[in-house]
């Protein structure tokens, strides 16, 4: 008993029955459209006349109009945001945004036409049978009311039948309550189907996570790249300058350039963190306003000496005229390349040659195997990877591997 209760006046079947009197509210301007067609037709005396066939008439009328005006873009919206509403089905099986393409269109048109057609049943019943059913309710408490018309039609004048009148209003309300219940679970079960996503939706949708994946992607390269770099820069300076201070060295000057080198380097790094957590507030940094252009090729020799005297650094051509974003993804491959080497060669010299050409820009990197293990640390083995994603983003290539006792990193990238 509780369950029917629940399914007849339940808070779901509330909302379900407020989602098709909507529906017969948008259909108003339909019917009066079709009243002014099928009145005349019928010879109704006046606009609003209380025929049958006039309303079943402007009902039939109506409803084209309303098929027709659904297949516009918007009307999904705002069919998807009515029906999350008051339908009680699950929010993401609706498709988001207007409907495109032919067959979104046709099943948004369906829902539409469903929904107030329906709904103006509905709601055409719920304000014209309620005072009718408490009528018929109160004629065994009525004398009036059962020497009218009504006890009349009923034939609930008679004291046999008087108090027949009370469940039987009763029962219209019921019956009423059951069929708002069933056409609202109708809707609801129809609404995933109609309202759903299609194929082009879906496809749509994916991109958009495939897009805001390359985004999460690319936000982790710089912050590894930046971060990354300046940790293992400052760790080595500080391992060196701590081992001189520890033999006893009188070497200050190989300590006064270690602890200059980890200034810069934190100091540069700031920024270029400031620069990635810009990415963050505001997207893309080509867009703008926008957090503005990250450091690029003519930031190298700042990255070199903040690595250590054992980095050689070589440049041919004009970096000045390479692109913003090709300068600015080519420094961070170098940035990559130092860590990689500050992690493998263990104070082995490194040399970065960067060749700026017509065609291209050429970035080699080359330290010797010391044949001893490298320093890793959790999480890593991303810098090599990463240095691909960037050289295939812009259409390059990047290889490296050892080469007659020499580890190689050669990296084309056209312009």
């Amino acid at each position: 008993m509780r369950r029917c209760a629940d399914a007849l006046f339940g808070q779901r079947a509330r909302l379900r029955w407020l989602h098709l009197i909507l529906g017969g509210a948008l259909f108003m301007p339909y019917w009066l459209v079709g009243t002014v067609v099928t009145g005349p037709l019928l010879g109704a005396p006046g606009l609003f006349s209380g025929s049958l066939a006039v309303q079943l008439g402007a009902y039939a009328v109506g409803l084209p109009p309303a098929a027709v005006t659904a297949l516009f873009p918007a009307a999904r919206p705002l069919s998807v945001a009515a029906a999350r509403a008051l339908c009680g089905v699950p929010a993401d099986r609706f498709a988001d945004g207007p409907a495109r393409g032919r067959e979104a269109k046709a099943r948004a048109a369906g829902w539409f036409t469903l929904h107030v057609g329906a709904g103006a049943l509905v709601a055409g019943a719920t304000l014209a049978l309620p005072p009718f059913a408490v009528a018929v309710a109160a004629l065994p408490f009525s004398p009036g009311l059962r020497r009218s018309e009504l006890g009349r039609f009923w034939g609930l004048d008679r004291a046999g039948w008087v108090w027949a009148a009370l469940p039987a209003g009763l029962l219209m309300l019921l019956a009423l309550a059951a069929v708002a219940a069933a056409a609202g679970a109708l809707l609801a079960k129809l609404a995933p189907v109609l309202l759903g996503p299609s194929p082009a939706d879906r496809l749509v949708a994916a991109e958009r996570r495939a897009a805001e994946a390359e985004s999460r992607n690319r936000l982790a390269r710089e912050l590894h790249d930046s971060v990354g770099h300046a940790l293992s820069a400052v760790t080595l300076q500080a391992g060196a300058a701590r081992r001189v201070l520890e033999a006893g060295g009188t070497d200050l000057e190989f300590v006064r350039e270690a602890l200059t080198a980890i200034e810069e380097t934190t100091r540069r790094t700031v920024g270029e963190l400031d620069w990635v957590l810009g990415l963050l507030r505001r997207g893309d940094p080509d867009e703008p306003g926008g957090a503005g252009p990250g450091p690029g090729l003519d930031a190298l020799e700042a990255l070199v000496r903040g690595a250590g005297p054992h980095v050689a650094l070589t440049v041919t051509g004009a970096p000045a005229g390479v692109p913003e974003a090709l300068s600015r993804e080519a420094y961070r491959i170098v940035q990559e390349g130092l860590t990689n080497a500050a992690r493998h060669a263990r104070g082995a010299p490194v040399t970065v040659r960067v060749g700026v050409h017509d065609e291209e820009v050429e970035i080699t990197m080359e330290n010797p195997l010391s044949g001893r293990p490298p320093v890793t640390r959790p999480g890593g083995g991303h810098g090599l990877r990463g240095v691909a994603e960037r050289a295939r983003l812009l259409g390059g290539t990047a290889g490296a591997g050892p080469v007659d006792g020499v580890w190689r990193l050669a990296v084309r990238i056209p312009r």
